[in-house]
């Protein structure tokens, strides 16, 4: 794969008078947030080196195949492992799995796991465990999905060697066996594979260098991993969701702390170490903080997008979609949610800007915002003038302000909008059921975007689309033949058809992308480079 080059230069915010506030409101939040980690906290043996973070936000259930949420995605990569990880270089490269092949005519392709590999309860990993996480994640991951219906069927050889036999050859088999994101292939003990998708696990042995302590999970309060000493890592450096994945503390605490400036003032008093993902008006304060580091820990960057509601009226009428699509504005949400320079841009492509596949090609319903041309387009498409429901999310400060912005151009464009506010698992909950909601926006981390496979929100596949459930026959025989194109060169040609085609239909509008920091104590060393934050090398000195 090309190496991803994409990184933004970011300039130090200048001291702003904003700052004597925001220090006043962590000065206010320190008692609170004292005494919020103490009741959190537990007491561990005072030998133990514990790391404290907030995560991204709260952790409500447990099975990586329930949702595509990004907190469930890390909880994953904790107490999992995967066949193949990526690095931070775009490689894909092997995790679990020690030696592959294919042969000449690229329908079989065999796979043997690597010696010494074990559950969490001590039981070998087997061929049958792979095969059965393979199953369950093809149910919902859109790249598991294209991958099983080129799959004739899927055999143990032995123990530790299973064999995938194709019905004709597919070109992405590694890229979908390790693709990184939402929704990732961990391999879970066969017992629990076996679990329909659509059923959650309550079954918690992994596979990974974490232990998920079930009996010190406090809901809304305290989610406790420990150190694996079954697990046994590659010898490689750790990149990306690659290489070795070194343990160097003997647990990881997830304090949940939903307030931002209370988050931020447990970190200056040294109650917690990390924040994931620290608002970014605290970004001036934290980084000229002496004991604070701000860490760059996914070069490749995020985007926001909005989501519509394909479901039910108004935005199962394209021609209402298009109108929506011609009144939003990327700086508008930019500078509102992020407005740091050189922490963010326009990036008007449906792929990360400076990747391989990004392409201007149709998105001049993105690029040219036009509010009088959306006003002229929602008259055309005969909009009854009913209220419009957007779902914000109160709990994640990386989105909180989006909402806003989405209301304020879509009223100007002649739309009726009702904002619901709810916290970030009754979003989830909510816009899984097809009725009581019109549109939600959202974060991603660009990796998930890198071709029209591997991100959820291409797919136009009805009733197993991601959430608004796109349903569009073209665009998903475009995507059939990118899948089975035979050069870049073809790939590359029909991944900008499927741009063309997915804003012709209005899947989702692009907002822009955008960096951020995790905010750290000085103390806290060996965050990994990829895409996302990773606790695996991390130390505490």
């Amino acid at each position: 794969m090309t190496r991803l080059e994409f990184r933004m230069k970011t300039i130090s915010p200048a001291t702003t008078g904003t700052d004597v506030f925001v220090r006043a409101l962590i000065g206010l939040a320190g008692l609170l947030a004292l005494c919020a980690c103490g009741s959190q906290a537990s007491i561990p043996n005072h030998n133990e080196k514990v790391l404290r973070v907030v995560p991204v936000s709260d952790l409500d259930n447990m099975d990586p195949m329930s949702t595509t949420a990004y907190v469930i995605r890390d909880h994953g990569y904790m107490i999992y492992d995967t066949l193949f990880g990526m690095s931070a270089a775009g490689e894909i490269l092997p995790q679990m799995v020690d030696t592959w092949s294919h042969s000449t005519d690229g329908k079989t392709w065999t796979f043997t796991l690597r010696d010494g590999l074990e559950f969490h309860d001590g039981k070998p990993v087997t061929s049958g465990d792979v095969i059965a996480s393979l199953k369950r994640w093809g149910e919902k991951d859109t790249m598991g999905q294209r991958l099983l219906s080129f799959v004739k069927n899927l055999e143990a050889v032995n123990t530790k060697t299973f064999r995938m036999n194709l019905k004709e050859p597919y070109g992405l088999v590694l890229e979908s066996l390790g693709h990184p994101d939402s929704y990732v292939l961990f391999i879970m003990p066969k017992r629990v594979a076996d679990t329909p998708a659509t059923t959650q696990i309550d079954d918690m042995t992994g596979s990974g260098p974490f232990i998920f302590k079930k009996d010190e999970w406090r809901p809304h309060e305290r989610i406790v991993y420990v150190r694996n000493s079954r697990y046994k890592p590659r010898s490689e450096p750790a990149s990306g969701t690659a290489g070795g994945k070194l343990v160097k503390v003997d647990r990881v605490e997830w304090i949940v702390i939903k307030d931002s400036q209370t988050q931020a003032s447990a970190l200056t008093a040294g109650e917690i170490d990390v924040i994931e993902s620290p608002a970014y008006e605290l970004y001036p304060f934290l980084s000229r903080h002496s004991d604070i580091q701000m860490v760059e820990t996914n070069s490749l960057g995020n985007g926001f997008d909005l989501r519509f509601n394909h479901f039910k009226p108004p935005f199962n009428n394209v021609k209402v979609r298009q109108a929506a699509m011609a009144a939003l504005n990327q700086p508008s949400f930019l500078q509102t949610q992020v407005g740091i320079p050189g922490m963010y841009r326009t990036c008007f492509s449906m792929y990360p800007c400076n990747t391989p596949y990004a392409s201007a090609a149709g998105m001049d319903f993105i690029a040219k915002p036009d509010p009088k041309h959306a006003q002229q387009l929602l008259k055309d498409s005969g909009y009854d003038g009913r209220t419009v429901i957007l779902l914000a999310q109160t709990d994640l400060a990386v989105v909180a302000r989006l909402p806003g912005v989405a209301r304020q151009l879509l009223t100007q464009a002649g739309f009726k909008v009702d904002i619901q506010s709810m916290d970030f698992h009754t979003l989830t909950t909510r816009r899984d059921k097809h009725e009581g909601w019109d549109i939600f926006l959202s974060r991603y981390t660009s990796v998930a975007l890198l071709n029209p496979l591997s991100g959820q929100i291409f797919s136009a596949a009805c009733e197993k689309a991601w959430f608004g459930w796109p349903c569009d026959l073209k665009l998903e025989n475009l995507r059939d033949a990118f899948a089975i194109a035979g050069t870049s060169a073809e790939r590359k040609a029909l991944a900008e058809q499927i741009q063309v085609r997915s804003m012709e239909i209005g899947t989702h509008v692009p907002l822009g992308e955008y960096m951020t920091r995790v905010a750290a104590r000085k103390n806290v060393t060996g965050f990994v480079t990829g895409y996302f934050t990773v606790f695996w090398n991390v130390e505490k000195h």
